[in-house]
């Protein structure tokens, strides 16, 4: 029984991982669309602006959902050290805490400077489009951030899920 719900878990998890993606494509296409708009009414100093702020929020996002994973792992296994755990792997995971810990940290200090550059991206697209465009735009990035988190998230979920089920079924052969 606890097998099958296991996998009818991970059947639903794929199937609103699929949904997440098609979502993600179709902001992409929108995304795309307000790429060439830009590119014809912006100069090209301030589409460039633009482009690679959009491209460094896809950048720093993911990398903070993939550190906060790796330290969420990390303190995970910190949580089971126990009196028969060994020195050496004590000390390592505490390292590998300190340095996600140090790096977390600079990629919050990145997600920072890239929130102050959407405002001077925001400020730049606000000459040139209308009330409703500069709303598409801001709505399409604050989606691109969501769905990259969701994306993240649902993916973890699924790795879990298919660890656990691999264990189980392990367990029961």
């Amino acid at each position: 029984e606890l097998l099958s719900r296991l996998r009818s878990k991970l059947r639903r998890l794929g199937a609103e991982r699929e949904l997440v993606l098609r979502e993600g494509r179709a902001s992409a296409e929108r995304g795309r669309a307000l790429q060439e708009l830009l590119r014809a009414v912006c100069q090209p100093n301030e589409f460039e602006r633009y482009t690679m702020f959009i491209g460094d929020l896809e950048k720093v996002v993911s990398l903070l959902l993939c550190l906060s994973s790796r330290l969420a792992r990390v303190q995970d296994a910190m949580s089971k050290i126990d009196g028969s755990t060994d020195a050496e792997e004590k000390q390592s995971l505490n390292e590998r805490h300190k340095l996600l810990s140090r790096q977390r940290e600079d990629a919050k200090d990145l997600k920072e400077n890239l929130d102050r550059r959407e405002r001077v991206v925001s400020g730049i697209l606000a000459k040139y489009l209308t009330h409703q465009q500069l709303q598409d735009y801001r709505h399409f990035v604050q989606v691109k951030t969501s769905l990259l988190i969701e994306q993240k998230d649902l993916e973890e979920q699924i790795k879990l899920l298919e660890e656990q089920l691999e264990t189980l079924e392990k367990s029961i052969h």
